[in-house]
């Protein structure tokens, strides 16, 4: 009964948020309402729209063959993400560029939500295969629709995030999960939030840092896709093993949620949890629109004022997650 009653009140809530939020998000440009985005499970090629390029070049009496340049366009999408295959999500940069000479661009809306559709896909074993996989059927994508006159005219790279030449947004002695856990030899079948996943274990009030850049959650209104990364500390007698909080991390995958939301709610688990002495859990995500969102919950003020970024350098120096 009680759990009922939840259930209509989280219904009701997530009603009124929605009716907040329609009064100037999910509208077209004369006031209709736009559908919500739903993540595909698999990788859908029917998406890219090709749109001729001599569409254009006839107003400005360009052939459709140039004799007077050659050129190239290049494609950078830095919140690419796919499966392996046991669940476990990488994310990197993916680069395209292709020949002026190719008979059509592609839509850029229609781009985006091609690769995202790959977000939900187990590409490969291991990372080395899920590379090599995504360029191979990317390529062969994109050059269907784009219709590029020779094989060479068309290259597709995958860098997956290593951190290298990049600002690390915050300070202070972290372990990145991914790094630190046999994440290719985990389960990962949980993409709704799961606090069972969680094993507490002793911590004779050690503090452990650990961050993850797999943060994953959708927009609640539009359902859009949101990136980030996640930092957190904890100090008491318990704490959570590395394995468990980095399933946990992942099990956000396909939760509805805004940014202070999610940083909320794994806060609460941990708290909930453990009972600890300091728990710190910060949520960086990227920016949207020349804005990002950065919520930051503590269990004490001057642990929310070391946590809180204020550095201009660190705000504003390139990341991949900009």
């Amino acid at each position: 009964m009680l759990l009922k009653k939840k259930e209509k009140q989280m219904d009701n809530n997530q009603s009124k948020i929605e009716e907040i939020a329609s009064k100037v998000l999910g509208k077209t440009s004369d006031g209709q309402t736009m559908m919500r985005y739903e993540t595909p499970d698999e990788v859908d090629d029917s998406l890219l729209v090709g749109i001729p390029r001599y569409l254009n070049r006839t107003h400005y009496n360009i052939a459709e063959q140039p004799e007077e340049f050659i050129g190239i366009d290049t494609w950078n999408s830095y919140e690419f993400s796919c499966l392996l295959d046991n669940g476990f999500p990488i994310s990197g940069w993916l680069r395209w560029s292709y020949s002026a000479h190719s008979e059509n661009i592609v839509e850029s809306k229609s781009a985006k939500l091609y690769l995202n559709s790959f977000n939900m896909a187990k590409m490969g074993s291991d990372i080395k295969s899920a590379i090599s996989n995504v360029q191979e059927l990317v390529w062969n994508d994109m050059a269907a629709v784009l219709k590029v006159p020779d094989e060479i005219d068309l290259d597709v790279v995958l860098h997956i995030n290593e951190d290298e030449g990049y600002a690390k947004p915050m300070s202070g002695n972290f372990i990145k999960l991914e790094d630190y856990v046999d994440v290719e030899h985990l389960d990962f079948s949980h993409y709704n939030e799961s606090p069972d996943i969680l094993d507490v274990v002793d911590a004779s009030n050690k503090p452990y840092r650990y961050m993850s850049d797999s943060l994953r959650s959708n927009c609640r209104v539009t359902n859009q896709p949101d990136w980030g990364d996640i930092y957190v500390h904890i100090k008491g007698d318990k704490t959570i093993t590395p394995e468990s909080l980095m399933q946990y991390i992942v099990s956000m995958r396909k939760e509805n949620h805004f940014h202070e939301e999610i940083c909320e709610c794994v806060y609460k688990r941990l708290w909930e949890l453990l009972g600890p002495s300091e728990l710190v859990v910060s949520c960086l995500y990227t920016r949207r629109g020349g804005i990002d969102i950065n919520p930051i919950r503590a269990s004490d003020p001057d642990l929310l004022h070391s946590h809180a970024i204020t550095d201009a350098y660190r705000l504003t120096s390139k990341t991949m997650r900009q």
